[in-house]
């Protein structure tokens, strides 16, 4: 199911729940206050043009979550955004990113992993991205993490020589320039 907008605050405290469970865990072993960002960040981000959430729930609630909304102009330079264009070169971030759809999170509960849950909501949320062209992020040392990703087709956009940081910039399996 796909919400848009602010409609998914009505679940604000399930994904919460969720993104505790998932990012509270190795690698990412967030602490409380991390937490309490992102549940403060959702109400901000749901505002943002072209958010969206794809959501799996079952009888025990949120099973997992992804978030996304439309990369804007200018790239942006908070959060990981100055590590993405530090690698990418200001060209490549314009052409590869800009105003493509941004997978900001993806949480998959325990329970509901090795079932596809990842694969369905990174399709469901990404089915409509503007000319197939979406991408996301995530942490170089989560190895199981970027294993999934090219398992489900995603392409490592690779660093400029001697930029590579701590982050990993993939393009969706469709997009046109993977």
């Amino acid at each position: 199911m796909i919400c848009y907008g602010p409609t998914v605050l009505d679940l604000a405290d399930e994904l919460v729940e969720a993104y505790t469970e998932v990012f509270s865990a190795p690698p990412w072993n967030e602490n409380e206050e991390t937490i309490r960002h992102f549940a403060a960040r959702l109400q901000t981000d749901a505002r943002r043009p072209g958010f969206r959430t794809a959501l799996a729930q079952s009888t025990s609630g949120v099973d997992g979550f992804a978030t996304a909304w439309l990369t804007k102009d200018p790239f942006p330079a908070d959060r990981a955004y100055d590590k993405v264009a530090a690698q990418l070169g200001p060209q490549r971030t314009k052409e590869l990113l800009l105003g493509a759809l941004e997978v900001d999170e993806l949480a998959v509960r325990r329970h509901a992993r090795a079932q596809g849950t990842g694969r369905g909501l990174l399709a469901e949320l990404t089915a409509d991205a503007p000319d197939a062209r979406a991408w996301l992020l995530t942490a170089r040392k989560a190895r199981k993490t970027v294993a999934t990703y090219r398992r489900l087709g995603w392409h490592e956009v690779l660093p400029l020589p001697g930029t590579e940081n701590e982050v990993i910039v993939f393009l969706a399996p469709h997009h046109p320039s993977a």
